[in-house]
């Protein structure tokens, strides 16, 4: 660590940052009221009461647990992040763990993690590729590409630029939008409409109170994961009207959505 303070003190954090990297994290934990530094390498744990601010890179071996607000420059946590507050990055947020904001979660750049958790809103400027569930309580909005290798939970309406995934399922309290094509391992939920600049593709289940529309030319694609004969019990599309552009699924009139 006294190794790191020194290269951060002298500009040189890429080469407190190569420290790391090659002689792994420790168990030192440090605790502070408030975190404001220019850039800051920690090798262990790192648990600040209030605020954090730090105007370069922030780069923590192990986890970062923060009472309230997160600002920085780029953030790289080797477990996971906890803000009592709002994390906004300039640039990349990437934990090798989960990340849980009790408010809001904003990059400029990409995002990665195991999990991600918030209670306001997402958005990312960049990628944002997260491995297991991402729960958000508001909206989504990312200019990139959306994967979740499980599942994706909004409070409001999903928009992504690029390509959205959710290995298991996606769920929205409104719209959903995309740039390009929209794929499902099992279902996908909303309250408003799904709509696709390219396919839309779900393993089992399409189901919108509004409308379903991909873009034209491509197709709308359920039960690809269940056998034909399963289609009325595990593949059933519901909208209100049917998609064009339907290729496989089980199609259901809906009055009470007219």
């Amino acid at each position: 660590q006294a190794a790191m303070d020194t290269q951060v003190a002298a500009g040189r954090v890429e080469d407190a940052r190569w420290l790391l990297q090659n002689f792994g994290a420790t168990n030192t934990v440090l605790e502070v009221e408030h975190l404001e530094a220019d850039n800051l390498v920690f090798a262990g744990t790192l648990i600040v009461h209030g605020d954090v601010r730090v105007s370069g890179q922030l780069l923590v071996g192990r986890s970062l647990q923060v009472g309230a607000g997160i600002r920085v420059g780029k953030l790289e946590v080797g477990e996971d992040i906890h803000s009592g507050g709002a994390i906004f990055c300039e640039e990349l947020l990437q934990a090798g763990g989960g990340i849980k904001a009790a408010w809001s979660v904003e990059a400029q750049g990409d995002i990665r993690g195991e999990e991600l958790r918030t209670g306001w809103e997402l958005r990312c400027g960049g990628n944002a590729d997260i491995q297991g569930n991402a729960h958000v309580g508001q909206e989504v909005d990312v200019q990139g590409a959306l994967r979740c290798g499980k599942s994706l939970r909004a409070g409001a309406g999903i928009q992504v630029r690029a390509l959205l995934v959710g290995g298991v399922g996606i769920a929205a309290g409104d719209h959903i939008a995309c740039g390009n094509h929209i794929q499902a391992g099992w279902g996908i939920k909303t309250l408003g409409d799904i709509r696709a600049a390219c396919s839309i593709r779900a393993g089992e289940t399409l189901q919108a109170e509004g409308e379903i529309a991909a873009g034209p030319g491509y197709g709308v694609f359920a039960g690809m994961n269940v056998q034909m004969d399963a289609w009325p019990d595990c593949a059933w599309v519901r909208a209100l009207r049917k998609p064009q552009g339907l290729v496989s699924g089980w199609w259901e009139e809906q009055p009470s959505f007219a």
